[in-house]
């Protein structure tokens, strides 16, 4: 494998060099449209899901503590194995996968692959030999491309070695992790990342694989995270076909799911395609992190280490059909009911009463805030402003469009 050690090498400038008489004569020409058979067009080699695919690079943006690094351990076992472990479709059978992590030792990522494979019940045997990892900290280092006073180089034998290793081993998938630790160039630079970005690409196409670079965002101050909050030039993002960003779940998110404990919060994630070019926009997928034992000794019985598993979150709506909307409206018409959940006459008290929701506990709280949202969002409870005893403005809650005997259910 072509390491770091190979600066004194043959490197290539870019962008070329040309002065004077040497800039080249250039003709171009159109090329016409040759209007082939849509049915003779080559589909789309997709390799996990909507979210990698043969030929291209995807990225992955995620902040600290956001589970990304335990997401892509379970990633490369589900690719290995061929097994749906995250909620992603391995396309036609088990792939070929390299994870090169250049920020933790191998210990530590024997941990992660292990507390995976202990809690997805995957076993050596169902991987094969179709699983690669090295560790950037333990002599498996990696970097394309410098920039230093004799100007910036893409080191083309680095890619070339490259190339020669993912043919060898005939690898469907490679993951770089992260992308910063494998290049000695200005992140902020749009002009020379988007020459490395492309030069992966081109590796990418030239090998038929996957390469998946990860990358970290910015300082976000509690924003969302988005495929443009990543560090650095958005140059990596462009060259990007898929963009995953890692969420953890808000406040507001674990209100909505009746998960109010803040530490219980910070063990689920949501994991977004956030720039779906060769496929339609998906919604983001939930996963939780749990704790796996490994029984490696110690007095606690050894290591406790992080997995994520997908997690659904609770259906507000289920079990609710048109008899129970029903007998909520008559309940709604029979009283004088708020819109503030504060009150003493707050409409959910009303709701939970048909329903038989206990308003103590938090998640029939939150249940019953999402029914209501969702009831008057679809008019079948309205928000009407009125007086009350006092004479002073509120806002009530009334019945809006009846529900009659046909309906099945209020979404």
């Amino acid at each position: 494998m072509v390491a770091a050690g190979v600066l004194g090498a043959d490197i290539e400038h870019f962008p070329p060099r040309f002065r004077g008489s040497d800039v080249p004569d250039v003709t171009i020409v159109a090329s016409p449209f040759r209007w082939p058979d849509p049915a003779t067009i080559p589909r789309r080699q997709w390799v996990l899901g909507r979210d990698l695919l043969r030929g291209t690079i995807s990225g992955v943006v995620a902040g600290g503590g956001s589970a990304k690094s335990t997401y892509i351990a379970s990633q490369a076992l589900s690719l290995a194995s061929g097994r749906d472990i995250l909620g992603k479709r391995v396309w036609d059978g088990p792939k070929r996968v390299w994870l090169w992590n250049l920020e933790d030792p191998q210990d530590e990522l024997d941990r992660m692959l292990s507390a995976a494979s202990i809690h997805h019940r995957i076993v050596g045997e169902d991987c094969g030999d179709r699983l690669f990892v090295d560790s950037g900290l333990e002599g498996q280092g990696l970097c394309t491309a410098t920039e230093n006073a004799d100007g910036f180089k893409i080191i083309e034998p680095v890619y070339e070695a490259l190339a020669v290793e993912l043919k060898r081993r005939q690898i469907d998938v490679l993951t770089v992790d992260p992308f910063v630790s494998s290049h000695q160039v200005s992140e902020n630079d749009n002009v020379k990342i988007d020459a490395i970005a492309k030069r992966w690409a081109r590796l990418a196409a030239d090998c038929n694989c996957a390469i998946v670079l990860v990358h970290h965002t910015r300082k976000l101050a509690g924003q969302a995270v988005t495929a443009e909050a990543s560090r650095g030039a958005i140059a990596l993002i462009n060259a990007a076909r898929a963009v995953l960003v890692f969420n953890k779940m808000t406040k507001e998110e674990g209100e909505r799911f009746g998960i109010t404990d803040d530490a219980e919060r910070r063990l689920y994630v949501n994991v977004a395609n956030d720039k779906a070019n060769r496929a339609p926009a998906s919604k983001a997928d939930w996963y939780r992190v749990v704790g796996v034992p490994l029984g490696n000794g110690g007095v606690e019985g050894g290591d406790s280490v992080a997995v994520v598993e997908p997690w659904t979150p609770p259906d507000a709506f289920e079990g609710i059909d048109h008899t129970v909307l029903r007998a909520v409206q008559a309940k709604v018409a029979d009283g004088q009911w708020r819109a503030s959940v504060q009150s003493d006459e707050w409409v959910g008290i009303a709701v939970a009463d048909v329903i038989g929701a206990d308003l103590e506990s938090p998640n029939d709280k939150a249940r019953i805030k999402a029914l209501v949202k969702g009831w008057i969002q679809s008019d079948v409870l309205r928000e009407v402003e009125g007086k009350d005893d006092s004479r002073r403005l509120r806002k009530f809650v009334r019945v809006g469009t009846l529900v009659d005997s046909a309906s099945q259910r209020s979404e």
